[in-house]
This record gives structure tokens, C-alpha cells and sequence, in this order.
């Protein structure tokens, strides 16, 4: 890649320090984009060994990118994010990866178009562990930074997304049992399940 090509791609990247979730951290402050999807690929490269026959460079690529969007929006919670804030972080995305010089332009859409169908076990595989990094970092934090809804989201966050896989079936039945533990130990609604 070009120099200046390279270090304005970094630019755009930069920004995911500076775009905080909605999530904290165990030390009360807001995580970052950047941090969330670096966790995310550190979980990837952590499971290799699970999934032997996938191609598990596609899978952190998958995670290394999969938020870059959010440079230009900002992170929008699951639960809040319309159709319309989809379809514009979309547009944003693709106008910015197009304008990238080859090979990653096309690698990324590629990327891209297969993480959006969802038809792949690399994309399945990094669509369950985006989803876990999340209650993890939940199960981390401080109970005291759990929106009300959060008390029941977290037990079934990602549950579509991990059934393609008795390894993520069993982290995400085992993250559950955790926000269980959390709620049951550090107080918080006790009419939860």
C-alpha cells in the first residue's frame, strides 16, 4: 500500500479509539471500539484450534474490520440501532473501503459481503465471538453500569448466532451462567432467571 494511502486508512482507524460502546470496562470507564474488536480477534485466534478445517485468517480479518463502520458513525447499541442507521453505516463503509487501493478494496468488500450473508462458518464463528466479547465485557464490569434491559439480554445476547457450533452452544450457556452469578452475587433484579 502507498504511504499516504496507508496512513490515512490508519487515520479512519484512529477514530475507533476515540468512539466509545456503550459497554464499560472492569475499571469503570467506557470501552472503546477499538478495544471491543481487538478482544475480538484475540478470541478468534484463542479458538483456532477448535475449528481446525476453517480459515481462521479470514475469521480474524473478519474481526479486525467488522466495526470499522462505527468510525464514521459512532457506536449505536444493538438495541437502539434501526434499519435506517444500518443501511447509512453501510453506505459510509462501503464509499470509504471503495476508495481504498487494491487489493483492499476488494478484499474488504468481499470480506464485507460475507459477514453480512451470514452463509459461511467464518462468518458464523466471528458473528458468535462479537456477540460473546460483549457479555464478557458485561460480566467484567461493574453491575452498577448494566442498563435495566441488560439484566435479561445478556442471558440470551448471541444465542442465535452460537447455535452453528457446539463449541460457541457451550461459551454462550457458559456466559449466561455467569451473568446469572453476577446478578445472584452483586445484586440487581432478583425475578431473573
Amino acid at each position: 500500500m502507498e504511504i499516504k494511502a496507508f496512513i490515512d486508512a490508519l487515520a479512519v482507524a484512529e477514530r475507533l479509539k476515540n468512539n466509545t460502546r456503550h459497554s464499560w470496562t472492569s475499571e469503570n470507564r467506557h470501552e472503546s471500539v477499538a478495544e471491543h474488536s481487538w478482544r475480538v480477534a484475540l478470541m478468534a485466534y484463542f479458538v483456532k484450534d477448535e475449528y481446525p478445517d476453517l480459515d481462521m485468517d479470514k475469521v480474524i480479518r473478519m474481526c479486525l474490520i467488522h466495526d470499522l463502520g462505527e468510525a464514521f458513525t459512532g457506536d449505536i447499541p444493538t438495541f437502539l440501532k434501526t434499519g435506517e442507521n444500518e443501511i447509512h453505516e453501510a453506505e459510509v463503509l462501503a464509499e470509504w473501503v471503495a476508495s481504498l487501493p487494491e487489493p483492499f478494496c476488494t478484499e474488504m468488500r468481499e470480506l464485507y459481503r460475507e459477514m453480512d450473508a451470514q452463509e459461511t462458518k467464518e462468518a458464523k464463528l466471528y458473528k458468535s465471538l462479537d456477540r460473546m466479547e460483549a457479555i464478557v465485557q458485561h460480566n467484567e464490569a461493574p453491575i452498577s453500569t448494566w442498563l435495566p434491559l441488560e439484566y435479561e439480554l445478556n442471558l440470551v445476547y448471541g444465542k442465535e448466532q452460537c447455535a452453528f457450533s457446539p463449541y460457541t452452544k457451550a461459551l454462550q450457556e457458559t456466559l449466561k451462567e455467569a451473568c446469572l452469578e453476577k446478578i445472584r452475587r452483586e445484586g440487581g433484579k432478583e425475578d431473573q432467571p
